[in-house]
């Protein structure tokens, strides 16, 4: 039976819709139908209920998403031009389905392109490429994916890259080289979020030492809470406000507890201390649906966010507060972002 605060919650989503950091349906569809994107537009209708995905276009609509960075993932696996080779497919898998189905997605590349997309009905579609891999070492390429539309990078995958560390590898560079440090300041330039889910708490720090812009955790919970590797210190959060970047918490069962299947009061205790560490204007969501196998009882799929959202305002969570978690934080923080671009171009 869904309670009062239930129905609340979606009226909230009705006005203040969910911004999701990371959602991996691309990868999914691809790894159904392979890399061609007009193959998977054929060979899937996401209008209807898609059981063996987490995502479809009515549960979308049912969870209150406005907007989503869909990743445009690339395995570690793939490396030099087969890694860009393959975010680029990636990007066109995104961008094909928004042509299939121009009535409920569309391409945003700016903060006012998402609320001209939500006010329009549309679901705003951005684009975040995880893994500093897709680069192949290259500042062009970088660029050439601002160009395509890609608005974060995150800097590692499951691996180090040759200018960063992650937090799941061996350290090998203590945090970013120089030309990681390059990295960062030319994403600062123009305009894409620096996104430190995935990489070292020494990479975190020297990637907040290096930004002039806010920094994003696309989809990363806190390590107080759950001693992952994949989560973030308090250390590192505590520096948030200073810097204005948001820490997108993430679903994933093992990241947000040792004990399995995690359930929604789990995510709670991750979103209550990163609001208690960082603030409340630092916090986000960042789901990872379709990019894992294990998900908390009672967030299993994309119509699912109303939950959380029932659970926060039970615990005396404010409409605002609960506002700035779905998206209003992530929407301040893209802008910022586009603003320390157009300082620095002027």
């Amino acid at each position: 039976m869904e309670t009062a605060e239930y129905e609340r919650a979606r009226a909230l989503l009705g006005t203040a819709p969910v911004v999701d950091g990371h959602n991996d349906l691309p990868w999914a569809l691809r790894q159904r139908f392979g890399p061609d994107a007009r193959a998977i537009c054929a060979g899937i209708d996401l209008t209807k209920p898609q059981s063996k995905l987490h995502t479809d276009l009515l549960r979308l609509r049912a969870g209150g998403v406005g907007a989503q960075f869909w990743s445009v993932y690339v395995p570690c696996e793939f490396t030099g031009h087969a890694a860009v080779t393959a975010v680029l497919e990636q990007i066109e898998i995104v961008y094909a389905l928004v042509a299939r189905y121009p009535d409920q997605l569309r391409i945003a590349v700016s903060a006012d392109a998402v609320e001209s997309a939500i006010a329009a009905g549309r679901v705003a579609s951005l684009l975040g490429a995880e893994g500093g891999h897709c680069i192949g070492g290259s500042l062009g390429a970088l660029r050439a994916l601002y160009r395509l539309g890609v608005r974060y990078l995150t800097l590692t995958h499951s691996r180090n890259v040759p200018w960063a560390d992650s937090a799941t590898d061996e350290p090998e560079h203590g945090g970013l080289t120089d030309f990681g440090r390059q990295v960062v300041a030319e994403m600062n330039r123009l305009g894409m979020l620096v996104d430190l889910s995935h990489v070292s708490p020494d990479t975190m720090r020297d990637a907040l030492d290096t930004s002039t812009a806010p920094v994003i955790f696309s989809h990363s919970s806190c390590r107080a809470v759950r001693d992952h590797p994949r989560n973030v210190p308090d250390d590192v959060l505590s520096r948030l406000p200073e810097n204005g970047g948001v820490c997108m918490v993430t679903f994933v069962s093992q990241f947000v507890s040792s004990a399995l299947p995690a359930t929604v009061s789990d995510v709670v205790a991750h979103v209550e201390h990163a609001r208690e560490i960082a603030g409340i204007d630092h916090i986000g969501i960042g789901g990872d649906f379709d990019g894992t196998s294990s998900l908390p009882e009672g967030l299993e799929d994309v119509s699912r966010y109303p939950a959380l959202f029932d659970a926060l305002l039970t615990r005396g969570w404010t409409e605002d507060d609960c506002a700035k978690l779905a998206g209003r934080n992530i929407l301040r923080v893209l802008r910022a972002a586009e603003q320390v671009a157009t300082d620095q171009q002027s």
